[in-house]
């Protein structure tokens, strides 16, 4: 049986865990705590003994979590007050999102950080934290201010008893602080979008470690949301240094990643994350969400920069995915654990002498240079000082370079490599496996599906759509209850919980993709259907009057504080993800909703949400959205409302005729003139001729055409214009207008008029601040037919 699997433990009897589907609920069904899942049955036994909750918060290839139940939840003394003083709760984050995002607020408020295991101590009628923390070691540690976990559960379960005022009042604090971070703040002012990107992008390329790539130090995440973030900016960078600067922190970390022990460099797929800044040693669980994420941005990548080795780690994580990956039902599973036999990344490490013994003398020699093992160990479990040091398999630089380095040819060098991993990879099955987390949620499959489907169709690769139909037709058929609601999990054949607003974000995302990929008419229109049915019953669940988007249902039970997350990290929020969804489906009335939502996170702290900060992006360089109020609220301009007076506008129109006369073979001309106010200026008619790379983004050219009738053609000699330095390099330097602007416009018939045509002029004004909404005037000049 798996790790996940109710078995006896010795003569210990099941706790009611036992009756779970999580596998990690199931880890802990046979421990000596009398644990209980997430209710109301636990919450009444609470009351009724008149006890404090101990909340246990984890996921089932959490490291930290195995330490301490090893430690401590397995300890019958420590167990035994546990039972006495508490009634104690386990919740698995990944089937909670909603109980785990309001109690790591919290955790986050009391402590200043977060991790599992996050271990809170909440009063039992309202369910309110008033003390937090996350591992507690068995014994105390003085030297570093550690207390034991046996006198927290003794301290807090004292203080409940003769402190009880104070313990509530904490607890109405803390709960006070949890809401206020939570609420929605709705934000319909206008802001400067342009400002936010510049911010997010800056705030990326300040925190670029140009030594080994990445953002920040260690433990160093992969972060896929920062780097679709800075792959949709460079396409839209006016400055070639922007450019370049941003092409550089993409491909450094792209390439340290992808040759460092963090991949995978034997089955392929991404770890978590590494522990040190190099991207040496890893956490060695995988989770499908980063190697979804992760596809994506290396696909993504190769196509955006033609490069051969990015299509293939893109391809390689596909291939690992549906290797090891999928569930006999057809779905993803959710992650793979760090640790074998209670040592971590056993399954991954090699000595020198057993890749010696796994492979023919020739095949050794290449794989000892092409991983260095010559060099010494670069691994030694810190749990277990005793053991001898290994080594986690890492390449000293991209493969075509070392390549380059023993004298091959690229593809020989990859054909040599594909040879050894196969086989290292054979005698590596043999081992003891890391357990699997066999638990299907919806969102992460969504993700993973949606990953497939863009994979394979960015670099041509028909099998990985037709394995994301497949994962995508699972979804529906088998999480989607009778009145059209997602569930959130499905393992045993059964689905349970209801789903979230991250549920219905990434399968939504995840169709769309396939949208895009499939080449069938009927199975296109199949997922289109679904994806837009899913919106429908997503805004009927998650969004309030004000189109405002939470993450749980409104009615959702025993939670002090309605769950709402606006944070993009390891994996973006629903929010943002939805966000790009209705903008996807063109449905701006509902992301505009959305936006009033998260502006201001927007404004103050774009890379937070830098996905939505994406969103931002994506609305502005959408021609497509040019006159909508979302595109008004991102350009610093009032949003135009019905019968409100929108009369503002920098620029006067002069026209030097006020009647024109064209005939057959006799076109009219006149002269327009612009008086452009001080401090403003207008969008030229080509803004980007400097650039000719770089389409519109948001901003709306000049324009003279017809309105109101046919038959009429109308041209217009352009001034060029002059180029606007001031502009943020993120954005591009258009050619704009100032002052007073004078050209030539000619009018010629075209057909029999029809209606009444006129002139009109359409123009966009901005500032040093701000863009105003575009405009358009209608010229009251006559037009006859002679």
């Amino acid at each position: 049986m798996s790790k996940g699997d109710p078995t006896p433990g010795g003569t210990r009897r099941a706790n009611r865990l036992a009756d779970s589907t999580s596998p990690y609920l199931l880890q802990h069904a046979f421990n000596p705590v009398d644990w209980r899942p997430w209710g109301e049955e636990a919450f009444a036994a609470a009351r009724q003994r008149d006890v404090p909750i101990f909340l246990s918060i984890g996921y089932s290839t959490c490291y930290w979590c195995h330490v301490m139940e090893r430690e401590s939840f397995e300890n019958e003394a420590i167990a035994a007050i546990m039972n006495e003083r508490f009634v104690c709760i386990k919740v698995d984050r990944e089937e909670r999102p909603d109980v785990d995002d309001i109690y790591m607020t919290a955790t986050q408020v009391m402590t200043g950080h977060g991790g599992w295991p996050m271990n809170c101590f909440l009063e039992p009628e309202s369910l309110r934290p008033f003390w937090c923390g996350t591992y507690f070691p068995p014994v105390s540690r003085p030297g570093l201010g550690v207390p034991s976990f046996p006198q927290v559960l003794t301290n807090i379960g004292d203080a409940f008893k003769s402190q009880r005022a104070e313990v509530v009042e904490q607890a109405v604090q803390i709960a006070g602080i949890v809401r206020e971070r939570m609420k929605p703040v709705t934000q319909t002012d206008p802001i400067d979008g342009i400002g936010a990107i510049t911010e997010a992008v800056s705030g990326l390329l300040r925190m670029f470690d140009r030594n080994h790539g990445g953002f920040g130090s260690a433990p160093k995440f992969p972060q896929p949301v920062y780097l679709d973030l800075l792959l949709d900016v460079r396409e839209s960078a006016g400055s070639p240094a922007t450019k370049d600067a941003i092409d550089q922190a993409l491909r450094f970390t792209l390439d340290r990643m992808m040759i460092g022990g963090i991949y995978d460099q034997i089955g392929g797929g991404f770890h978590r994350y590494s522990v040190d800044g190099h991207w040496t040693v890893p956490h060695f669980e995988k989770m499908l969400y980063d190697n979804a994420l992760l596809a994506r941005v290396y696909a993504r990548a190769s196509v955006a920069f033609g490069d051969s080795q990015y299509a293939r780690i893109a391809r390689e994580i596909c291939e690992y995915a549906l290797r090891e990956m999928r569930t006999p039902e057809g779905g993803f599973a959710s992650a793979q654990d760090a640790e074998v036999d209670s040592r971590e990344g056993l399954n991954y490490l090699w000595t020198e002498d057993e890749v010696a013994a796994a492979l023919s003398p020739d095949d050794a020699k290449f794989a000892i240079s092409v991983f260095s093992l010559g060099v010494g160990a670069n691994f030694r479990d810190p749990h277990y000082p005793d053991d001898s040091s290994r080594n986690v398999l890492r390449l000293t630089d991209r493969p075509d370079r070392v390549a380059e380095t023993m004298g091959m040819e690229v593809d020989t060098f990859h054909a040599h490599l594909a040879r050894v991993r196969t086989d290292l990879l054979a005698v590596r099955n043999n081992r003891p496996q890391p357990q699997l987390d066999d638990k299907v949620l919806a969102s992460w499959n969504g993700l993973m599906f949606g990953a497939l489907a863009y994979t394979g169709r960015m670099l041509d690769e028909p099998r990985f759509i037709a394995a994301a139909s497949e994962a995508a037709d699972f979804v529906l058929k088998h999480m989607i209850t009778p009145d059209g609601r997602l569930t959130r999990s499905r393992r045993f054949g059964l689905s349970s919980g209801p789903g979230y607003l991250e549920d219905y974000a990434f399968v939504i995302a995840g169709l769309l993709d396939l949208t895009r990929a499939l080449e069938d008419e009927a199975s296109t229109r199949v997922c289109d259907d679904a994806a837009h049915r899913l919106a429908e019953k997503a805004h009927d669940l998650f969004a309030d009057e004000a189109g405002i988007y939470f993450d749980v249902e409104s009615d959702s039970e025993n939670l002090f504080v309605r769950a709402r997350s606006t944070h993009d990290g390891a994996i973006p929020c629903g929010t943002s993800v939805h966000f790009h969804n209705l903008l996807a489906m063109k449905l701006s009335d509902r992301a505009a909703g959305l936006f009033s939502g998260i502006s201001q996170s927007i404004r103050e702290m774009p890379l937070g949400i830098a996905n939505g900060t994406r969103g931002a992006l994506r609305v502005l360089t959408d021609a497509s959205f040019n006159h909508t109020t979302l595109a008004s609220r991102l350009r610093g301009a009032p949003a135009p409302q019905a019968g409100g007076d929108n009369s503002f506008t920098p620029v006067e129109i002069y026209a030097s005729e006020e009647r024109l006369s064209v005939g057959r073979d006799a076109p009219a001309s006149m002269k327009l003139v612009l008086q452009i106010a001080a401090g403003y200026h207008v969008i030229a008619a080509d803004p980007w001729v400097d650039d000719p790379k770089s389409s519109a983004r948001g901003l709306l050219p000049l324009r003279v055409h017809v309105v109101g009738g046919t038959g009429v053609k109308v041209y217009a000699d352009y001034p060029a214009g002059t180029v606007y330095e001031a502009a943020p390099d993120v954005m591009g330097k258009p050619r704009v207008h100032e002052g007073r602007v004078e050209f030539e416009v000619a009018v010629e018939l075209d057909g029999e008029l029809q209606g009444r045509p006129m002139l009109a002029v359409t123009f966009q004004a901005c500032s040093g601040t701000e863009c105003l909404t575009p405009r358009t005037a209608e010229l009251d000049i006559a037009i006859d037919r002679i």
